[in-house]
């Protein structure tokens, strides 16, 4: 399967450390290579970057790794095509406006039966069951809420619109729309919240790094992945069928759920 990474926090943040142990999945020290993509939330707009070939090697994601673009709010994905072609359109995060904002959407496992009505605003480019399950999101929000929503009411309507969809399959996945993140966890989702008194960390690759010289006292920064990227920190796995919402670095709501019994295989 894929696998998916997430940061969110209350300063804009480098992701580099994080995303460089996370490509290396890409065609390195595991099978993720059929492509993989990065999303940077910049105010009101959005950094895409996207290739088809493996994380490990892609000379875009070299350029990402230089650039070290500080955000608030990352989403990037390595792909492991289970459906839709090895192709550009089908190479996640994906992304949609909805309310004048731009929502991004990256998801891990695979769900059936996912079909877009013809008339519907929002319709696939490609041919994933990720890319549609999003469009059915963002198309039942867009129904259900005139204008824009409560962060509540927009997360107990993702949890019930997206617990529907869960049942048809494995639907790990990550969502944002540069204020906040949604992690939703159907089989493996970990979270990491680093806050003052920062310390060090080893990545599994054994390349370590000290927060202290790069955070300040205020800084809160929270790291989701499919698996832990690093060997010393105490990561949080997520229950499965559980959703947490991430604002500034914090946890405002979460709700805990149980594993179907159709997936105890996963």
């Amino acid at each position: 399967m894929c696998q998916l990474l997430g940061m969110n926090c209350n300063t804009p943040t480098d992701i580099t450390f994080s995303f460089d142990g996370f490509r290396r999945r890409a065609g390195l020290t595991d099978h993720h290579t059929d492509g993989f993509g990065i999303a940077f939330f910049e105010g009101k707009g959005v950094r895409i970057f996207r290739d088809n070939r493996p994380g490990a090697s892609s000379p875009m994601a070299d350029l990402v790794s230089q650039y070290r673009i500080k955000s608030f709010n990352v989403i990037a994905h390595i792909r492991k095509a289970t459906r839709g072609d090895v192709n550009l359109e089908n190479t996640h995060p994906f992304i949609r406006e909805l309310w004048g904002e731009n929502w991004v959407f990256a998801h891990n496992g695979t769900v059936e039966g996912i079909t877009v009505c013809e008339n519907n605003h929002y319709q696939p480019i490609g041919t994933t069951d990720s890319e549609a399950a999003f469009c059915c999101i963002a198309a039942k929000l867009k129904e259900r809420f005139q204008s824009k929503p409560t962060e509540k009411e927009i997360f107990d309507a993702i949890v019930e619109i997206t617990s529907e969809i869960a049942k048809y399959g494995v639907f790990n996945f990550i969502l944002s729309n540069g204020h906040w993140m949604i992690a939703r966890c159907s089989t493996n989702l970990y979270y990491v919240c680093r806050k003052a008194p920062f310390g060090t960390a080893l990545r599994d690759d054994d390349v370590m790094i000290d927060f202290r010289q790069y955070t300040c006292e205020r800084d809160k920064v929270t790291i989701i992945t499919t698996q832990p990227l690093t060997k010393n920190e105490q990561w949080t796995k997520m229950k499965n069928g559980g959703y947490v919402f991430f604002k500034e670095g914090d946890i405002l709501y979460e709700i805990e759920g149980t594993l179907p019994d159709n997936l105890n295989h996963v």
